[in-house]
């Protein structure tokens, strides 16, 4: 499994591109703004995206959902329990930093424990709420995407719209710190850290 990071937009979101190295066979995480930048990417590393996936329903993850399923005809993966985030999300509180189309629906819902294929690869669907109801994240050799769940020395906001602090708690401590140690992690914004950096030093969790 490899994968390729597109910062976009002005929120600087981290747009993951995670392709099998032998199929290049390609998931999309979090294509929040900015698509010609992000089909470039895709062109010029010869990937083949297969599927669509927003970790949560914020318009700084799902700006450029339109473009991209359009120009690639891929199916849209949402959690459920964000699918009204997501359908108002060009005009929520967010949207006065990004203007964004409204995006298309979830051609399908995730679900905690959930696989997802791609080439020889696959991801598994983490539902950690907390930063919105149906937030999720995506593990799988020994690499988590975190969404806006946990971050290098932070975790997600709970004073949008569907924040809990409690919930997000819950998702830390039972199943995002409860991976090994050497877990690289991949946020929706900021640098990578690891589950034991985050473990020793992140305030937030101390």
């Amino acid at each position: 499994m490899e994968f390729i990071t597109l910062v976009v937009g002005p929120l600087e979101t981290n747009c993951y591109l995670v392709y099998c190295g032998e199929t290049r066979d390609c998931l999309i995480i979090d294509p929040g703004a900015e698509p010609e930048k992000i089909i470039k990417a895709i062109k010029e590393n010869n990937l083949h995206p297969i599927a669509l996936i927003n970790t949560h329903g914020h318009v700084d993850h799902i700006g450029a959902n339109l473009e991209i399923k359009n120009t690639f005809g891929l199916p849209l993966y949402l959690h459920q329990a964000d699918l009204n985030l997501l359908q108002q999300a060009h005009k929520g509180e967010l949207s006065f930093f990004i203007q964004a189309k409204p995006s298309p629906p979830p051609d399908e819902f995730l679900e905690d424990g959930q696989e997802i294929d791609f080439g020889h690869c696959k991801l598994k669907v983490i539902h950690t709420p907390g930063h919105t109801p149906g937030s999720v994240s995506l593990y799988g050799e020994g690499l988590l995407f975190s969404g806006d769940t946990l971050f290098n020395g932070g975790v997600g906001r709970t004073d949008l719209p569907g924040g809990d602090w409690s919930e997000l708690q819950k998702s830390l401590k039972e199943k995002i710190l409860s991976l090994p140690d050497e877990t690289e992690v991949l946020p929706g914004h900021g640098p990578m850290t690891t589950i034991a950096r985050e473990k020793a030093e992140n305030p937030f969790l101390l």
